[in-house]
């Protein structure tokens, strides 16, 4: 028999509603599982045992009743730090935040907390989000379950490990540059990046998306049905599409123009395992009737620097706000990085937006002419933990991001999900990437590959 702590919110909402299980049995196994696994990966940043499970009583009571407040109701969930629930300190992932609870629920916040689903508390993050690693002047280092040694991703680095150690079936995170995708792809489990606008958030900025980040794709598309409905407070939201998007995940991949991009045209080259898992994914889809099309690489080094320019001058406009005291309490490769850009003028920082522009043109260009696109997450799999980026290289930060980045710039939506593992049992994470809008059809081609992928190995174990 499959263990609570393993079953997906489906499975889970079934059990529910046919009284085989209760919300209580499932907080409690989640809670558990992160007792177990918390002393080696450190992927809670605040777990609320008690609240937790004042919740799941609530919500056996309104399942014995008939009245769940949705088919979630009573499903454990996590919430990256960064996304603000009412009461708790939202510090962004470092040590020099003021510690001031949260005024208001988020809008993501708000619609699983509607939808009844059990907040287990608070995941981990880096400082500012603006590592691709799991490493916090605030929170220490955040490790991957699959090897302990070895790094979750960033930003949403406590997302990810959370879900591949069985806290829960569902989690929140955020993504501005591959922060749902990169976790996803280290942690062998899946992540949408909704289309920007699709899920309210507040503040909405460039790029920046809630998705969520689950283990298989039908649970993503149940809790997209609540995280897609409309927050005023979200002046940048697309009309609101109240379609099921979890009874809508049927498709196929016969007449499908797939594009497939092994070289964007700038940062690291896919590792040997990485690139022979996306051909093989491509190639899985052609057998099944797609239509496989080479691409050519888009991204150039003047966009990834243009990129890099807006980010710095962004993080210096918060890094000069604070005292010396708290610029102190910064990781160092982030006060480094942040005071840098100290030298970027005004014009700079415009030229550097240009660049951003164009690479969003290049990247909703090259997808015109297919239907979707398949490409590596991440160039690489999970590195050494306590690296803030590959080789802690500060002068590249941003190598292993740009398979990601781009398609934040581009407002498209793109989805990891485990395609393999590396030599080293490490997960690779195949990317796939629709038109502007195209949410829907990046979940059916992920909910298909999902059905034709080789088996996957079982989840990690807590040591001991």
């Amino acid at each position: 028999m499959t263990d609570l702590h393993d079953l997906t919110a489906h499975e889970l909402s079934l059990g529910f509603r046919t009284k085989r299980l209760s919300p209580v049995e499932a907080t409690k196994a989640a809670l558990a599982r992160i007792e177990a696994w918390e002393p080696s990966i450190n992927a809670m940043y605040i777990t609320d045992f008690k609240g937790a499970l004042a919740q799941a009583r609530a919500a056996e009571r309104r399942w014995q009743q008939g009245k769940p407040l949705s088919l979630l109701d009573g499903v454990p969930i996590t919430i990256k730090e960064n996304i603000a629930t009412k009461g708790v300190p939202t510090p962004i992932g470092t040590a020099a935040s003021p510690m001031n609870p949260a005024p208001a629920d988020a809008p993501p916040a708000a619609r699983v907390r509607e939808a009844g689903c059990v907040i287990l508390g608070k995941t981990t993050m880096p400082d500012f989000g603006m590592l691709a690693s799991g490493v916090s002047s605030l929170h220490g280092i955040t490790r991957n379950p699959w090897n302990i040694t070895r790094n979750s991703a960033g930003s949403s680095s406590g997302a990810g490990a959370a879900l591949a150690a069985g806290y829960g079936p569902l989690a929140l995170g955020t993504d501005i540059g591959g922060s749902v995708r990169l976790p996803a792809a280290y942690n062998g489990v899946f992540a949408h990046k909704p289309s920007l606008g699709r899920v309210p958030v507040h503040p909405p900025w460039l790029g920046r998306v809630t998705g969520p980040m689950t283990r298989s794709v039908q649970d993503a598309a149940l809790l997209l049905n609540h995280l897609a409905k409309p927050d005023p407070r979200d002046y940048m939201a697309l009309p609101y599409d109240d379609r099921d998007w979890a009874r809508s995940l049927d498709g196929e991949a016969k007449g499908l123009r797939i594009g497939l991009l092994l070289d964007i045209g700038y940062g690291s080259a896919p590792q040997p395992a990485v690139r022979a898992a996306v051909l093989a994914a491509a190639k899985l889809f052609e057998r099944h009737g797609a239509e496989i099309v080479p691409m050519q690489p888009f991204l150039t080094e003047a966009m990834v620097l243009g990129l890099n320019t807006v980010f710095q001058a962004r993080a210096l406009a918060d890094f000069e706000l604070m005292s010396p005291e708290q610029q102190g309490k910064l990781l160092h490769f982030i006060a480094d990085w942040c005071r840098a850009g100290a030298s970027i003028t005004g014009a700079q920082t415009m030229r550097g937006l240009n660049q951003v522009m164009l690479m969003r043109d290049a990247a909703c260009t090259a997808c015109q002419p297919f239907d979707l696109v398949l490409a590596p997450t991440s160039p690489i799999t999970a590195y050494k933990a306590e690296e803030a980026a590959p080789g802690n290289d500060v002068n590249r930060p941003f190598d292993h991001i740009c398979f990601t980045a781009p398609f934040n710039m581009s407002e498209q939506p793109a989805a990891s999900i485990c395609a393999g593992y590396d030599d080293d049992g490490l997960p690779i994470g195949l990317q796939i990437i629709g038109k502007r809008f195209d949410d829907l059809g990046v979940l059916r081609l992920a909910a298909l590959y999902e059905k034709l992928r080789p088996a996957l190995r079982p989840w990690p174990q807590p040591p001991g």
